[in-house]
């Protein structure tokens, strides 16, 4: 780490960034919100973000967005019957998070919170694995070298840190601006509205713009930090935050698959090429809980979330491929059963899940066991074996 940091742009540099990678729209205080799919499901086109999709993609989309939803809504229900301790609800975000997962190389690496099952399932993590920790079986049961994706931070914005940090590494060890795209990348940190409040994000800010490093900083503005809304965080949107750093921001419809592939697709490749950090903000609305130990009735009006339903972002997709012909009832049938085999799947295996030795935990805590927590083990070691045999 005495090594001196690397080059990052010159003052002059950020312009023309922002101008040739996010247009002149963005830079200038034109429309704020990129989107290529309305909620209606019509095509639109944007003049900085615009992509040719298959059939083949969109309908990928949509397979995605449906069984990322039926893992949120069967965790819910396990939930609710006892199964799990907690879950962390998606609903609504379905789009943000596909698109983002979907814009991913191999090699690029997230840095996820608690929130991103559907960004989780485009690495390939097993549904099920999430939900071992969320019945406290484990703290989080998949390899993050494996499937590049990070376990689940529950302190809030901590993972901006760790994602700058890695995103250094990256940049250290020469994999970042060589032209390879099978070598060059980027890296993810996901948060969410109420967490760019934390001090930890604005450090990772600083630290990423310093050093110029390939990090995207991708949140998911559900506008609702819990109870408490974002007119209350922040006086103006949150992506032109991003300017006061010294790197450019921009808004995406989060509801939009489409476009927030496409922003987050530029956003990574900007990080590949050796150009520095990125906000992305997915403008968006959390349709359930903060948690599943939330009641949101006791703080937002029924209305809003009334008027949010009619920019779902799976129908927008479905209403889309039926109106171009891409889609038939039976694709869509189909699509559904499947959807239900992983609601079946979800609910035998998270019973069947074991439970975890009560001596695990002091395991894999450092590289090499101290004193303290040879002491705690052995402590709890004895007060466990005092039950033996009781009744």
């Amino acid at each position: 780490m005495n090594a001196p940091p690397p080059a990052g742009p010159t003052d002059g540099a950020f312009g023309p960034d922002l101008v040739d990678v996010f247009g002149p729209s963005q830079s200038h205080g034109g429309p704020d919100l990129v989107q290529l799919l309305t909620p209606e499901g019509e095509r639109v086109h944007h003049p900085e973000f615009d992509l040719d999709f298959s059939a083949e993609q969109l309908r990928g989309f949509y397979r995605d967005m449906v069984l990322t939803r039926r893992i949120d809504t069967e965790a819910t229900a396990l939930q609710r019957h006892g199964e799990l301790g907690i879950w962390a609800q998606l609903l609504g975000q379905e789009a943000a998070q596909i698109g983002c997962g979907r814009a991913l190389r191999k090699q690029d690496f997230v840095f996820p919170t608690y929130r991103e099952h559907g960004v989780a399932y485009c690495r390939g993590v097993d549904p099920l694995k999430q939900l071992g920790l969320f019945r406290g079986v484990d703290h989080g049961d998949w390899d993050p070298h494996e499937f590049n994706f990070a376990l689940y931070t529950i302190v809030i914005g901590a993972q901006c840190l760790h994602a700058t940090g890695y995103a250094m590494g990256v940049q250290r060890d020469g994999d970042v601006g060589t032209g390879d795209p099978d070598r060059d990348t980027a890296v993810v940190a996901h948060f969410g509205d109420g967490a760019s409040s934390q001090g930890d994000v604005n450090e990772a800010f600083i630290f990423a713009a310093s050093y110029n490093a390939p990090v995207v900083f991708f949140c998911q503005n559900n506008q609702w930090a819990i109870s408490e809304p974002i007119e209350r965080q922040s006086r103006i949107p949150l992506y032109q935050r991003a300017l006061g750093f010294g790197f450019p921001g921009i808004r995406v419809d989060g509801n939009d698959v489409l476009a927030t592939y496409a922003v987050t697709q530029a956003a990574l490749q900007r990080a590949r090429d050796g150009q520095g950090p990125t906000f992305v903000e997915a403008y968006t609305y959390r349709m359930g809980a903060h948690t599943t130990t939330d009641d949101p009735t006791r703080y937002r009006l029924s209305d809003d979330v009334e008027s949010w339903k009619l920019r779902d972002p799976i129908a927008r997709v479905e209403v889309y491929l039926r109106r171009n012909g891409l889609v038939d009832d039976a694709f869509l049938a189909d699509i559904a059963a499947e959807a239900a085999d992983l609601g079946h799947t979800l609910r035998e295996g998270c019973k069947a899940l074991p439970d975890p030795v009560p001596g695990a935990m002091f395991e894999h805590v450092y590289a090499e066991e101290t004193e303290e927590l040879r002491a705690q083990r052995d402590g709890f070691a004895a007060y466990h074996a005092s039950f033996e045999g009781s009744h």
